[in-house]
């Protein structure tokens, strides 16, 4: 018994030292966020996806998913979709043909809504540049409000795994990524026809086959990182990497959505050094780089942007180093 108890003891042992190490070894045996050290877990794939088991007409049972608010709202250009409308993680919103917007109803329940997860009205704001008016809300069948733009009901589905996915284009003929103003997206904006397309979009003939973080060269700012979808990646000034802490939370959270957890494997270019997975006290699970939080902001639409430079004297560009490019010494 003393054996095994023991060698259970070395093994959280070396948890602390190899975490210690990885996040700042000379400031102490300190715990991140009042947690045990060993919480922040090595960074592992996925992204908080919607169930890609989902599928409407399928017998995959289970509910369908709580409906989750949009958030701040953002819009990137597809070449192929034209403007596209995302939620605050980057989440295309689809709109269904047999909805209506005049006046709005949804006709998507039981297991359509497990394949077709509802957005929920509550908290949702709009695009930079699109007309706040067009944001709504219907109320469901079950009572709950979901959001509406233009009048028509907004989905996510279940089979986009990340952001960026639009693999919910001309399914069945009848779902379409929305465009900014509620209509079908299709390049040129506003008109009602679009193309089934599978799989990720590009932007401006950019890859959006990109690893889960990597590096771009910007001609201002140098070597910025960057997300799978090209998106510049930023650290707030006011966190924390030992002991681990986040000063952005609740509403600020809509306009600087976390970074997900990364493989490290599946990075081109960055530190591998407290390379981990920062969970939250909120629950939320926040990649970091040399044990700093990272984030995206909602007011970049499109690769390349970096509107979230030097905003408050507090965000900056995360350099591959993990260190924030252009802020004061």
């Amino acid at each position: 018994m003393n054996t095994w108890r023991n060698a259970s003891l070395a093994v959280t042992a070396a948890a602390v030292l190899a975490l210690t190490t990885a996040c700042g070894q000379d400031q102490g045996t300190q715990t991140p966020n009042g947690q045990a050290v060993g919480a922040a877990n090595p960074a592992a794939p996925g992204g908080g996806g919607y169930d890609s088991d989902a599928g409407y007409g399928s017998d995959a049972g289970g509910e369908a998913a709580a409906a989750k608010p949009a958030g701040q709202l953002a819009v990137w250009e597809s070449k192929d979709l034209g403007k596209v409308v995302t939620d605050s993680e980057g989440f295309t919103l689809y709109r269904f043909d047999k909805d209506t917007a005049k006046p709005p109803k949804s006709n998507c329940e039981g297991d359509c809504a497990k394949a077709w997860p509802v957005v929920a009205a509550g908290g949702a704001t709009a695009a930079p540049g699109v007309d706040p008016s067009l944001i709504g809300e219907v109320t469901r069948a079950d009572g709950s409000k979901q959001l509406t733009i233009g009048g028509w009901p907004m989905y996510r589905y279940a089979k986009d795994t990340k952001a960026g996915d639009v693999n919910g284009q001309g399914v069945g003929g009848t779902w379409y990524a929305s465009a900014p103003d509620g209509k079908k997206a299709a390049p040129g904006g506003g008109a009602e026809e679009g193309g089934a397309e599978e799989g990720g979009a590009e932007e401006g003939g950019e890859a959006a086959d990109l690893a889960g973080l990597s590096v771009r060269k910007d001609p201002k700012l140098g070597e910025v990182v960057v997300d799978k979808n090209g998106m510049t990646v930023y650290r707030f000034m006011k966190d924390s990497a030992w002991p681990m802490k986040t000063a952005c939370t609740g509403d600020c959270l809509e306009k600087w959505p976390v970074v997900e957890p990364v493989d490290k494997n599946d990075t081109v270019g960055i530190l591998k050094k407290g390379f981990v997975t920062f969970d939250r006290p909120d629950g939320i699970e926040q990649q970091t780089i040399d044990c700093w939080p990272i984030y995206t902001f909602s007011g970049d639409a499109k690769p390349g942007d970096t509107n979230g430079q030097g905003v408050g004297g507090t965000w900056y560009a995360v350099s591959p180093e993990g260190k924030p490019v252009g802020a004061p010494k």
